[in-house]
């Protein structure tokens, strides 16, 4: 059961001006095989078919918890896709062709079918598949394969920093190339302790580390490399049975926060009249408006 909760795990910058193929390219760490889409539902649907949860709790609550924060990381890559619609498009007459700029687009599904908004689509427009779930009920063969994800997520994601220098989708990277490192490390971790294979001994992959990326040294500085959180008051706690001792990389003590990060608001998308959205007229606005009042 998820909670809910009407925030960002971090603030990203309304830009003035967006960019339609820096979204495209967002796009594939959304809904691309390596995206935020197959990290969640894979972790999610291992945790919900998890066997032998009291007798390895441990693990369950590491995968457990890591699931809700990529609910969390699928909504700041949607919204980041989002932002980077800001002013593509603007309102005017059908026979203007306000949406002409789409057709400069790498992905005009983002233009046809979503109204400039995130889709579970990768960067060609190709959907999400449901394939890219990997639940065998083998705890070892699970974790290994969440640490392949995640690095496999992770390349993606510094190669796409490479392709835009948008500040929104770079703020995005910057943040998820640090959070996504630690889930490498955690199940790096595990696997040590079901196996007694050292594989933090590996990391980072790829080898550039995440220092070197301006937009992702000011969440190092805030030590987010180093923390996993059971985004829960009470449960999930056995994480730091896992989750201990320091980081390979900076030798940094690891530590186990109870509860979740603080997030920062969610930006409010503006309307798009030439996308008819959200479709609603100024007076079809007050009808609605005088409805909701009757009714309370």
């Amino acid at each position: 059961m998820i909670k809910r909760i009407n925030r960002l795990l971090i603030k990203l910058p309304v830009p003035e001006h967006g960019d339609a193929n820096a979204a495209a390219a967002v796009q594939n760490l959304l809904g691309g095989k390596f995206g935020e889409m197959s990290t969640l539902n894979n972790y999610m649907f291992q945790s919900f078919n998890f066997r032998c949860k009291r007798k390895l709790k441990p693990f369950y609550d590491l995968v457990a918890s890591i699931t809700a924060e990529e609910f969390g990381h699928v909504e700041l890559v949607s919204t980041t896709i989002n932002l980077l619609s800001t002013g593509l498009t603007h309102p005017g007459d059908p026979d203007s062709t306000p949406l002409r700029r789409g057709l400069k687009a790498h992905n005009l599904q983002y233009f046809i079918a979503t109204a400039q908004t995130s889709y579970p689509m990768d960067s060609m427009g190709n959907p999400w598949n449901g394939t890219f779930v990997h639940s065998s009920g083998n705890l070892i063969e699970d974790m290994l394969h969440n640490f392949f994800l995640e690095i496999g997520a992770r390349t993606q994601k510094m190669r796409v920093y490479e392709m835009t220098d948008h500040p929104t989708a770079r703020e995005m990277i910057g943040y998820l190339l640090v959070r996504g490192g630690t889930h490498i490390l955690a199940y790096a971790k595990a696997l040590e302790i079901l196996t007694g294979v050292y594989l933090p001994g590996m990391l980072p992959v790829p080898s550039l580390d995440n220092s070197k990326f301006d937009y992702a040294r000011k969440y190092m500085e805030q030590g987010l490399h180093n923390v996993l959180f059971t985004w829960s008051s009470k449960d999930y706690r056995d994480i730091d049975k896992i989750w201990k001792g320091k980081n390979p990389e900076t030798g940094e003590r690891l530590h186990v926060v109870v509860g979740r990060p603080e997030g920062a608001p969610v930006p409010d998308l503006e309307a798009l009249p030439e996308e008819f959205a959200p479709g609603l007229t100024k007076d079809h606005y007050m009808q609605v408006l005088k409805r909701l009042k009757a009714s309370m």
